[in-house]
């Protein structure tokens, strides 16, 4: 059954223009097919007074999206600054430091947000949520990267006229979502977090409204499939809000997962059981790519690499190309199965394990925790991609791994418990 059908609705409003100047939208609404009941959780959204709420769009024309340059590069570490993360640093897995590092977008912190709630009960997406929160307010090509990136995770709510729950259970199997309009084009309405559904229903006053939390890759496939011209995240919580169009959202979509498997893993609060978790999540085959570039002085081409204070190197690998993108380096995304993964770090047992989405938050896994992915069958070299990291070919970068690489658990949906 399709994530959602489609009205027309005939009392729609102009929408905020998609440029980096102040404007006001008017939300509408558009009939909508409910999942399964079993991928999401609804919420009545609070009642709260209404008041005004400017509206700033965010131009989105420096970023280049996928396969384009890298663009500017991210603000140097400061050095001597013992609250960031050097190369000196050392991996003590289990562990974060004290004061988490500053890391300005498109990067963002190693560790996953332990805030995971704005409204008792209402799970956000906090990834999405921290990463529109960092927002100026004329917010650049390269910062918007790094909200479209903690987007590919997790889940955002719509907000459904009437009582979301109780229409379900009535088997009623459309919902009324928000939308809005700026002349032909038309924008789903997606939040972040319970505070930004706060932050709607103070603009408009309308308290018989409800939160219903759908995966991520369901709403983008949406978004696509019935030629919207994007979506507007968080559209009354300005500036920490974002209007991304179809065309970014659609290159995105090409190369995800659609489970959002170890993107959601890495975005997940940190236990014990971690490490096997993401473990068994790679093992499974997800989606992953490596950066490739040429060496700093020579022309050799290599996959990038990270060391740890007591010289350990770790493979880097990625979730996504924006990923890799994000760091703002001259590299580029080249997809890699976990299983030719496996055989780089068989064949260069001076890799100590990987570190996964360096750009933040990241995990690394020591060989002993990837033991399932190292026991996958070897895979047969096309000839297409680099055979490994300094030895056989050249390393293109070291970043530090930070004292709060840690994994994160694989659960696929997330928990809407409220």
């Amino acid at each position: 059954m399709g994530l959602f059908s489609r009205k027309k609705n005939d009392d729609d409003q102009p929408a905020a223009e998609v440029s980096a100047q102040p404007a006001d939208a008017a939300d509408t609404t558009a009939a909508a097919e409910a999942p399964d009941h079993s991928e999401q959780e609804t919420q009545e959204t609070p009642e709260t007074p209404a008041e005004p709420t400017p509206q700033v769009g965010i131009s989105l024309s420096s970023f280049r999206g996928l396969g384009g340059d890298a663009g500017p590069r991210p603000p140097v570490t400061p050095q001597g600054d013992p609250r960031i993360p050097s190369p000196h640093d050392t991996l003590r897995p289990g562990t974060a430091p004290a004061q988490p590092a500053p890391r300005d977008l498109p990067l963002a912190p190693a560790a996953p947000p332990e805030k995971l709630e704005t409204v008792p009960g209402l799970r956000d997406n906090a990834l999405l949520r921290d990463a529109l929160a960092a927002l100026p307010e004329s917010a650049t090509g390269v910062q918007m990267l790094g909200v479209v990136r903690q987007l590919l995770q997790g889940h955002v709510f719509l907000r459904v006229q009437g009582n979301a729950r109780e229409q379900l259970a009535e088997g009623n199997g459309r919902l009324s979502f928000g939308i809005a309009r700026d002349g032909d084009k038309t924008y789903m309405l997606v939040f972040s977090s319970g505070k930004a559904l706060h932050d709607a229903v103070r603009a408009d006053g309308d308290a018989s409204t409800s939160a219903v939390g759908q995966p991520v890759s369901q709403i983008l496939k949406h978004v696509i499939d019935q030629n919207f011209a994007g979506i507007i995240v968080d559209n009354n919580s300005a500036p920490a809000r974002a209007v991304l169009p179809r065309e970014v959202l659609e290159r995105a979509l090409s190369t995800i997962d659609p489970g959002l498997r170890l993107k959601s893993a890495v975005a997940a609060p940190r236990d014990a059981d971690s490490p096997r978790k993401v473990a068994e999540v790679l093992a499974a085959g997800v989606p992953l790519w490596v950066a490739v570039g040429k060496a700093e002085g020579n022309d050799q081409v290599g996959i990038a690499e990270a060391r740890l204070a007591d010289g350990t190197r770790l493979l880097q690998v990625y979730s996504h190309p924006l990923e890799v993108a994000a760091q703002g380096r001259d590299e580029r995304a080249l997809p890699l199965s976990v299983g030719r993964v496996a055989q780089i770090l068989r064949e260069h047992e001076a890799l100590g394990g990987l570190l996964i989405d360096p750009a933040g938050p990241l995990i690394t896994l020591s060989r002993d925790e990837l033991a399932p992915v190292l026991a996958l069958p070897p895979e047969p070299v096309d000839g297409s991609a680099p055979a490994g990291p300094a030895g056989s070919t050249a390393t293109t970068a070291t970043t530090a791994a930070p004292d709060d690489a840690v994994p994160g658990p694989v659960d696929g949906a997330p928990d809407l418990d409220d």
